[in-house]
């Protein structure tokens, strides 16, 4: 943290950014809260946090294995349309090696009960949080807390192209690659996953 420059910050308050659409019973929270999978790739979660700059806000779509609470997809836009939730959803599926079927959670906003979010999603096990409670997706509401306080409000924003920048290089150079999580044994998610791997590669080995 110290290369990067980073410190504690203060925090805002959660504050919604997505609109609740949909309030059914056939949203059911599948995953109750259930944060630690024991493989990679077994419950994906995601959620937009509002980022403020001088021309304006920009909108952070993020997706998270729950596993090593790793980034595995984001998107930064203009608006809250639901193409860009979209649009991360494929990112993600594009990038990680799914073998079975996973639970993607999230908030019961437009953008994840959409026709299209449902469409991108056919094979997923879909889980959404309560109403108006987001605990029930604690590990990503916590990640867009801790982007904001390590890194984004040290800045003065200008516009989208910064913001994209700031974020690229937190994500790419900082969280996932040097962030040290307690959840991950004091690893970053990247050598979290990697200690995984080296143990399916020796349980292959000795099996063989």
């Amino acid at each position: 943290m110290r290369e990067m420059g980073l410190k504690a910050q203060y925090t805002k308050p959660y504050t919604t950014t997505t609109k609740d659409s949909n309030f059914s019973e056939e949203l059911i929270n599948i995953l109750n809260e259930e944060f630690n999978p024991e493989e990679p790739n077994a419950v994906w979660c995601s959620d937009i946090t509002y980022i403020w700059t001088y021309d304006g806000f920009v909108y952070l779509t993020s997706i998270m294995d729950l596993y090593s609470r790793k980034i595995i997809s984001w998107v930064l836009s203009t608006t809250l349309e639901s193409k860009w939730v979209i649009e991360a959803i494929e990112k993600a599926k594009t990038s990680q090696n799914i073998n079975n079927p996973l639970v993607m959670h999230s908030d019961r906003g437009i953008q994840y009960t959409s026709a299209a979010y449902q469409e991108a999603t056919e094979k997923f096990i879909n889980s959404y949080s309560k109403k108006a409670y987001p605990w029930d997706n604690a590990c990503i509401e916590s990640f867009h807390a801790l982007i904001k306080r390590e890194w984004l409000n040290r800045f003065k924003i200008l516009d989208y192209n910064h913001a994209h920048r700031l974020v690229f290089n937190y994500i790419k150079a900082f969280y996932n690659t040097v962030r040290i999580l307690s959840h991950c044994g004091y690893l970053s998610p990247n050598q979290y996953e990697t200690v995984y791997k080296k143990g399916l590669n020796k349980l292959y080995l000795t099996a063989g």
